[in-house]
């Protein structure tokens, strides 16, 4: 009884590390290219820009690595990226899709046409 325990312990314990999160900062080649959205150019990038300084935040992340924008932090932070131990959290204040609701009214331009009478 007690080993199936053991078994089932050990397993939540892989299981759980498996999903531990990766930091930015300290993360190896190897360690990058495990989260899904991240290949080789992109960690050779990470890497080369870690060389000049550590990542202080997620937004000096995505303004010193090309390829990278929110969206895609998201995506990243989703998948167990982290910028010293952080999660991406979305700073932006883009504007918003325009829909019939939210839309400004638009009036229609003066007729040019010549009234004939």
């Amino acid at each position: 009884m007690w080993i199936s325990k053991l078994i089932g312990a050990l397993c939540l314990f892989f299981t759980l590390t498996a999903w531990a999160a990766v930091d930015i900062n300290t993360a190896s080649s190897d360690d990058l290219t495990s989260i899904k959205g991240i290949g080789p150019s992109t960690s050779a990038k990470i890497l080369d820009q870690r060389k000049k300084a550590k990542f202080k935040s997620w937004e000096d992340f995505i303004q010193r690595v090309s390829g990278i924008g929110e969206a895609r932090a998201n995506k990243l932070s989703q998948q167990g990226l982290t910028v010293n131990g952080d999660k991406f959290q979305a700073t932006s204040t883009k504007p918003q899709k325009q829909t019939a609701a939210n839309k400004p009214a638009q009036v229609a331009p003066a007729s040019t046409a010549k009234h004939g009478r």
